[in-house]
């Protein structure tokens, strides 16, 4: 299946409508609390040879710094907006970026074969995309790292409702990062927490270590303490 009109829509115009200073999108953190303590996990169990290919990659922050840590790195977007804001900024040679649809079976295969198996990285994609979407994203991480490539996904918990809860009940109401994403429909932690390992392992992925960890926001609380988002991830190989 492909992603709906009104989800591809969603996020497109959500992209169009951010701006291209580094923290603009609420989830754009610094590496240094990201993509750098993610890579720690993963690296145990990749090969850094291989490239590693950064699942809704938006701006392509983490993608850059992914792109010092393995040979090269990919940055993927369903939003061709997204993928727009990634090739503006800065790049080096290992780094590259293109839209895809990862439900699109026969694109996620194409990639694959380009690549060759690769590691995957993939930051908060699952919990928020459609419901009958979220089987063909868990087989899209399976795809790519196919038998020698490993994976690192890390998903929000049922905790970050709480969270999101209280950021939107602060006097005022949610800041303007966090008003933007519903604004435009984006629904996250919209997956119980059963889900994600389920997705995984029906993919065909075997979980090889697993935690519990927080997303940091680029976005505070009326009180002043940074939105962080409880969250757990994974380092996954193919079945």
């Amino acid at each position: 299946m492909n992603v709906s009109d009104n989800y591809r829509n969603a996020w497109e115009s959500y992209w169009s409508e951010t701006s291209e200073g580094r923290g603009e999108a609420i989830w754009d953190a610094d590496p240094s609390l990201s993509a750098g303590p993610h890579s720690a996990l993963l690296l145990p169990h990749a090969d850094p040879a291989r490239t590693i290919v950064d699942l809704g990659c938006g701006n392509g922050t983490q993608t850059r710094y992914l792109a010092t840590r393995f040979a090269r790195a990919v940055g993927v977007d369903l939003s061709h907006a997204a993928v727009e804001h990634a090739r503006r900024a800065e790049n080096a040679g290992t780094v590259e970026f293109q839209q895809l649809d990862l439900t699109d079976t026969g694109a996620v295969r194409a990639l694959h074969e380009r690549l060759g198996d690769s590691n995957v990285y993939m930051r908060a994609v699952i919990h928020q995309s459609e419901p009958a979407a979220r089987p063909a994203v868990a087989a899209a991480v399976a795809e790519i790292i196919g038998a020698e490539g490993r994976a690192f996904v890390v998903e929000l918990t049922s905790g970050s409702r709480d969270v999101l809860q209280r950021a939107a009940s602060d006097p005022g109401g949610p800041g303007p990062k966090l008003q933007r994403v519903f604004h435009h429909g984006l629904k996250p932690a919209d997956a119980d927490d059963a889900e994600i390992p389920r997705l995984l392992t029906e993919a065909g992925l075997k979980i090889l270590a697993e935690g519990e960890t927080a997303l940091p926001q680029t976005e505070n609380l009326a009180d002043g303490t940074r939105i962080d988002l409880p969250a757990h991830w994974f380092v996954l190989a193919g079945a």
